[in-house]
């Protein structure tokens, strides 16, 4: 028998049992003979199109729904088959067929939870028939493949036709924003008149059939909502389909906020409704979990810590941004520059806290600023020496974090702006919530009076915008010109300013904020009722420049002390020094390098720009010459080049990310004035003459500084892990260079389109440049590596280069004699002047000899040939000459200090100058600044009554860094030479470091503190326990175990103090022990072990803070009060606030410390190690339960801490191709556990409550990190959390990993339900 004629006999059999009323159970009984005899399958797809097209809707009476719900019920037909195809049919007829309406939510509430059934045999059918029934395929751009993923969208499509029908139903579909459905049509509308239809044509009885139908359909979507099964298969939905969940969504809100039905049932609520929707998190039902998990699962949801930081001793709100803290603080540390932004640091972190902690803007900007006021006040009382601190720590306040802010504000405005939702919104000026945090943010900052004190050179400044504000405040009619000229002094009245007012400045300058700021209250104090005479008269420098006067030496000067207050003057500026006369080109370059640069906090980001640009000029069209077109420009260049060579500037490139273009600018400028020859030469203004060796020595030694390479020495002996300063060379500098200019934001098109950045600068160019493009440079950087690698060799008699070591010997020897003779002990610089003169020899030849030279003359003095004063003299000459010779000697001696081949030099007076005036006092400050941290050393022996010694390579060192005077003309080749000797003393045994304080301390008293601390903090390069204890201290501190009345409150202010300060009448300061960490941690050779120790000290904090710091005889069982579970006297939620706090320290630390490398290994090896090795805690009963999983949760939080802070949140980062080999290790090493197959040894308590924990987080704050691991991986762990009854987290974990793995979570979902 064919299809055809089956089908014909059914309808016939079904019209008959129709008219003679059969039984349905009986009729479907007959069908089922029928299919069976016919050798038909069932469910069938045919069969449920035919019954539904026989009742819609010629046959639309009772009878024949009967006969369809027995097919339904003895599985004939799919129910998901006949509920997509009446759908299609009844729903835009519901108000023609009410009756209909009705019936069919009557089937949907009653075999929904059947949908499921999907008959395998004939799933691609089904799928095409359901399909093409909802025309899913063009209302979600998808045509489901896998019979999981049509459920899902079965369901969402059901619930979203009802709330579709119930919107359209109660008039309120005009308050959508499309204002049409997908599922609608209006052909009710048309027929709506026809009553014949309707068996009772009475109006008033039809209309309360559409109204109880509307009100059923309320019903039933709060059911859905609710439901076990169908809830969280719309929560897929909600998770990885983002704009149909949005439009969703927003019409179940407007059916919430305007629904007359929805306030009439008696079954829901319009709050259930509104709750539904703003978390989604509400669709996953709760499991059935003990009092205890419940109570541990409501403190370690994300922003439980802003709520309970309040309540708990050792936690604030402010410990939420500790990670800020430490890397504002560690940003300032000038031993390492930077190669990376700042900006897009801390945007990144900002992002990252805030989703890990759940906070508004609001409290996330607020946290920003307070973190950079700290930072700021911590500097007011600064120890002295040569680090760079209060200009950039002004730079990291006033400027770094409003453009920081800046970024974030415009990243969510243009998505706001592509968003449709948005754009089709009446009021287009509404601003997003960033811009909206950040104005709540400053207004609320004014109540922090003690963090807003300016420093003293400062006020002005401050007193300036203050007085702006209140000029402005009186109504006075003043341009912007005047009222930035303005000063406190002009205005009578005692308005003093803080430093909330240059923000705010620094804000309106970069349109976050408008000048209505001033109305602010309490923004201003006073007000005036008329301009001062001297402000409405009074031309400004800047004034008289954009003007059009001439830059004269007068206005110069008048303009490097007053730094520009706009990007137009800057402009002004950039076009004299790229179009003026030679002596205005210099004026003006030395104006960019003045004030604007340093202080110019509002126009930075521009200021640091210009230069850059302007140490590349372009090549003139009209130069056809063979050397570099850079040489012409060498008096212009080399102002630029020592204007921007002092730390706080090049901190200041660093946090603006351009060290890496300001390193490819000078390797070019290197590399055309080292191959050019000495007698080029330039007058400047001041009447002094440069020649090329002193520009390429500004260059070079500016060079130097921006890729540590003093440090390779050391380091080589270092740990597995390499630290930040080993990766700095030239090639990785160019590598992060090329890298920036080919990223999206740094293309030709954004720069245009940009409003930021000045349209005189033409954007830079992409192409890619490598160390290739620098051969004299390379050369040299391979000697020097060669020289680092192994003791020298290869110097053949009679080439080039041994005739210029003989001529540099003979001329360093001839000095000696020469001095010997008259008795004389005076430098003798200009006779090496003259001798290097006459060879006439570009500096890339004289740097390839040096190394041989300094060889022969320290192999000289350690046989008694060459005195360690005529050393230390003869090496001062030759750098006063050419201080780019202190390249080849840092690195030379620096190497050798390493190899270790050297006779020790007695430090006795009088060969080598003598420590001892001073050095039994550094000693003991040490040990008292050790002491005073919580650090006690006895291995530090005392160098007492014998002779100190040093390396010889090192004493030679040092002596010619004292040899130098403190004077600013010497602080950018002091600096160079000071960091690089503190670096290497610092791997040298004990007491090296003290003696070169001891040294130092005699020649600048001033620096005494700085000093003290430099040594002390070598210490920890050689004792590992050293380093625990200050970590322990650490932790004692922020979580206020420390007895101290500094750290008894606990919290950053604990761990960070009041910085490096003065000291005191009786020594100097106590240093806060985050401090020293960050100080310390360049100076530790494994880092692993310090990860291991912050491990250890969090599980050990953990103990304490349960404990609330009691013995284990005091400690009572567990008791239950209405605040929580107890601990002796410790709530749980003040325990777990506490925690995080431990955690959140701990993970700042290690990522601070090590960056993306130590996390690395943290996930992949450190912290697998510990739950595989670790000693079961031994706790007995309740008590130890809560403890262990107090430390699982500890460790959770940790883990991702490190990993929000190193990998950001979002889907897409630079670093996104290592976090997703890293997760994936980690989470293969949980899923292998959670099957059995690793034994572990923690406590079981530990492990689920970190497994818990852990994929919590991530599921809840980081779920762009899923969408890179394997499928199975997340398969396998969601088994394991199942075995665990973790059935909400397990779906969560499968729901947020995209739409790769819908169909797996669709089937653990429906799976779970049958």
């Amino acid at each position: 028998m064919s299809n055809g004629v089956v089908w014909d006999n059914i309808l016939d059999l079904t019209k008959s049992a129709q008219k003679n009323n059969t039984d349905p159970l009986h009729w479907a009984i007959q069908l089922s003979a029928i299919l069976h005899s016919s050798e038909l399958t069932h469910p069938s797809v045919e069969l449920a199109e035919l019954i539904v097209s026989h009742i819609c809707f010629d046959n639309n009476i009772p009878i024949a729904w009967k006969f369809l719900d027995a097919a339904l019920s003895l599985h004939l037909v799919s129910p998901l088959l006949v509920l997509a195809f009446l759908s299609s049919r009844v729903i835009p007829s519901r108000r023609l067929h009410p009756t209909a309406y009705r019936l069919y939510m009557e089937l949907l509430k009653r075999h929904s939870s059947l949908v499921s059934q999907v008959n395998e045999s004939c799933q691609d059918k089904t799928l095409k028939a359901v399909n093409d029934a909802l025309h899913l395929s063009d209302v979600y751009g998808y045509a489901p493949a896998d019979p999981a993923v049509l459920v899902v969208l079965f369901i969402f499509s059901s619930v979203w036709q009802l709330v579709d029908a119930s919107l359209d139903d109660e008039g309120l579909f005009e308050y959508t924003l499309d204002k049409k459905s997908n599922w609608l049509t209006r052909l009710q509308d048309m027929e709506i008149d026809d009553h014949s239809n309707f068996q009772d044509n009475r109006i008033e009885y039809r209309e309360r059939i559409l109204k109880a139908n509307t009100l059923m359909a309320i019903d039933l979507i709060a059911e859905y909502l609710e439901n076990k099964v169908t809830s969280r298969i719309l929560f897929l939905v909600s998770q990885n389909m983002p704009s149909n969940w949005r439009v969703f969504v927003e019409r179940l809100q407007l059916l919430a906020s305007k629904s007359t039905a929805l306030r009439n049932s008696k079954n829901t609520t319009p709050e259930f409704f509104v709750r539904m929707t703003s978390d989604t998190c509400e669709l996953l039902s709760p499991e059935n979990k003990t009092s205890l998990q419940k109570q541990f699962h409501a403190v370690m949801a994300p922003g439980s810590f802003v709520s309970l930081a309040a309540q708990c001793h050792g936690a604030s709100c402010s410990s939420l941004w500790i990670p800020i803290d430490l890397f504002l603080e560690d940003a300032m540390e000038g031993i390492i520059v930077t190669p990376t932004c700042a900006i897009d640091t801390l945007a990144g972190m900002l992002k990252a806290l805030q989703a890990l902690n759940s906070t508004s803007w609001h409290d996330t900007f607020l946290g920003l600023w307070i973190a950079a006021l700290r930072l700021v006040q911590r500097e007011r009382n600064p120890c002295e020496g040569p680090v760079a601190r209060l200009d950039t720590c002004l730079c990291m306040l006033l400027s770094i974090t409003p453009l920081v802010l800046g970024n974030l504000i415009e990243e969510e405005e243009c998505a706001l702006d592509k968003d449709p939702v948005f754009c089709q919104t009446e009021d287009k000026q509404i601003s997003g919530t960033r811009r909206c945090g950040l104005i709540s943010s400053l207004e609320q900052l004014g109540v922090y009076e003690g963090l807003l004190t300016p420093p003293s050179c400062v006020t002005p400044l401050a007193n300036q915008a203050a007085a702006k504000a209140m000029i402005y405040f009186s109504g006075l009619n003043v341009s912007n010109t005047y009222l930035d000229s303005v000063s406190i002094s002009d205005v009578p009245l005692n308005c003093a300013g803080n430093m909330r007012h240059l923000i705010v400045e620094a804000c309106i300058a970069r349109n976050l904020l408008d000048v209505s700021a001033y109305m602010w209250p309490s923004y201003v104090n006073a007000h005036v009722n008329q301009v001062p005479r001297n402000v409405a008269g009074q031309i400004t420098g800047w004034l008289s420049l954009m003007k059009g006067s001439p830059l004269t030496s007068a206005l110069m000067n008048a303009l490097v002390s007053s730094p520009a207050s706009s990007l137009e003057e800057l402009e002004k500026l950039y076009e004299i020094a790229v179009g003026g006369s030679d002596d205005e080109k210099i004026r003006a370059a030395t104006v960019f390098c003045g004030a604007s640069l340093v202080r110019g906090w509002n126009v930075q980001e521009h200021t640091v720009l210009f230069i850059l640009r302007l140490l590349s000029p372009p090549i003139p069209p009209e130069y056809s010459g063979s050397d570099s077109h850079l040489i012409s420009q060498g008096a212009f260049l080399n102002v630029l080049l020592v204007g921007i060579a002092t730390l706080d500037i090049v901190q200041i490139f660093s946090l603006h990310g351009l060290v890496p273009q300001l390193a490819a600018e000078l390797m070019s400028i290197c590399e055309g004035f080292g191959s050019c020859s000495p007698k080029v030469s330039w007058a400047l203004p001041t009447g002094e003459d440069i020649n090329s060796h002193a520009v390429f020595s500004s260059a070079f030694t500016l060079l130097l500084k921006l890729w540590s390479f003093e440090h390779t020495p050391l380091e080589q002996a270092m740990g597995d892990l390499p630290s930040v300063a080993s990766q700095l060379s030239p090639e990785y500098l160019l590598l992060v260079r090329n890298s920036q200019l080919a990223s999206p934001s740094h293309t030709a098109n954004n720069l245009t389109k940009s409003q930021k950045f000045s349209k005189l600068l033409s954007p830079p160019s992409t192409q890619p440049i490598f160390v290739d493009s620098f051969p004299k440079l390379k050369c040299w950087y391979r000697q020097h590596q060669a020289c680092i690698a192994s003791p020298l060799s290869g110097l053949t008699p009679g080439t080039p280069v041994h005739q210029i070591v003989e001529s540099l010997l003979n001329m360093l020897f001839k000095k000696v004699n020469r001095s010997t003779t008259s008795g004389s002990s005076s430098s003798s610089s200009s006779a090496v002047e003259e001798a290097v003169l006459r060879l006439q020899l570009p500096a890339w030849d004289i740097l390839e000899a040096l190394p041989f030279v300094l060889d022969a003359a320290l192999t000289a003095c350690a046989h008694d040939k060459l005195s360690p004063r005529d050393l230390a003299t003869g090496l001062k000459d030759l750098a006063d000459f050419f201080p780019a010779s202190l390249a080849s000697i840092l690195s030379y001696f620096a190497a050798e200090v390493t190899r270790g081949v050297w006779k020790p030099a007695s430090m006795n007076g009088t060969d080598w100058p003598s420590p001892a005036a001073n050095l039994s006092f550094m000693e003991q400050q040490i040990h008292k600044v050790l002491a005073a941290t919580g650090i006690g050393v006895p291995s530090l022996a005392s160098v007492g009554s014998s002779n100190p010694t040093l390396p010889l390579p090192l004493a030679a060192l040092l002596s010619l860094t004292i040899t130098y005077k403190i004077d600013k003309a010497n602080e950018r080749f002091l600096n160079l030479v000071g960091r690089s000797v503190i670096v290497l003393s610092a791997g040298c045994p004990w007491p090296c470091m003290p003696i070169l304080s001891s040294l130092w301390a005699q020649k600048a008293k001033r620096w005494t503190d700085f000093l003290i601390f430099s040594a002390s903090r070598t210490v920890f390069s050689r004792n590992n326990d050293a380093v625990f204890q200050l970590l322990k201290s650490c932790f004692s501190s922020v979580l206020g175990f420390n007895a101290s009345p500094r750290c008894r409150n606990g919290g950053v202010g604990a761990l960070l103090g009041h910085g490096l300060g003065s000291h005191f009448s009786n020594g100097m300061r106590p240093v806060a022990p985050g401090i020293f960490f960050l100080r310390v941690y360049p100076f530790i050779r494994d880092m692993t072990l310090v990860t291991e120790g912050i491990l250890s000290l969090l599980v050990m904090s953990v103990k304490d803070i349960a404990t609330g710091g009691l013995s284990n005889e005091t400690i009572s069982k567990l008791k239950k009060c209405k605040l929580g579970m107890r601990y002796g006297q410790v709530s749980l939620a003040s325990a777990m606030a506490r925690v995080k706090l431990a955690a959140t320290v701990g993970a700042s630390f290690v990522w601070v410390s090590g960056g993306v490398n130590l996390v690395q290994t943290l996930l992949k090896e450190t912290l697998p190690s510990w739950f595989i090795s670790s000693q079961r805690s031994g706790h007995g009963g309740e008590p130890g339960e809560v403890v262990a999983t107090l430390s699982g949760y500890a460790l959770a939080y940790f883990a991702v801490l490190c990993g929000v802070l190193s990998w950001g949140v979002e889907a897409s980062s630079s670093s996104s191709k290592l976090r997703a080999k890293v997760l994936t290790t980690h989470l293969e090493f949980m899923a292998t556990a959670l099957q059995g197959k690793i034994s572990l040894g923690c406590p079981w308590a530990t492990w689920r409550a970190y497994v818990q924990g852990f994929l919590g987080l991530v599921v809840r704050c980081t779920p762009a990190w899923l969408l890179e691991v394997d499928v199975n991986v997340l398969k396998n762990l969601s088994s394991g959390l199942r075995r665990w009854n973790e059935d909400e987290l397990a779906i969560m974990l499968l729901a947020v990993s995209g739409f790769r793995a819908m169909d797996v979570a669709a089937e653990f979902i429906i799976q779970s339900a049958r």
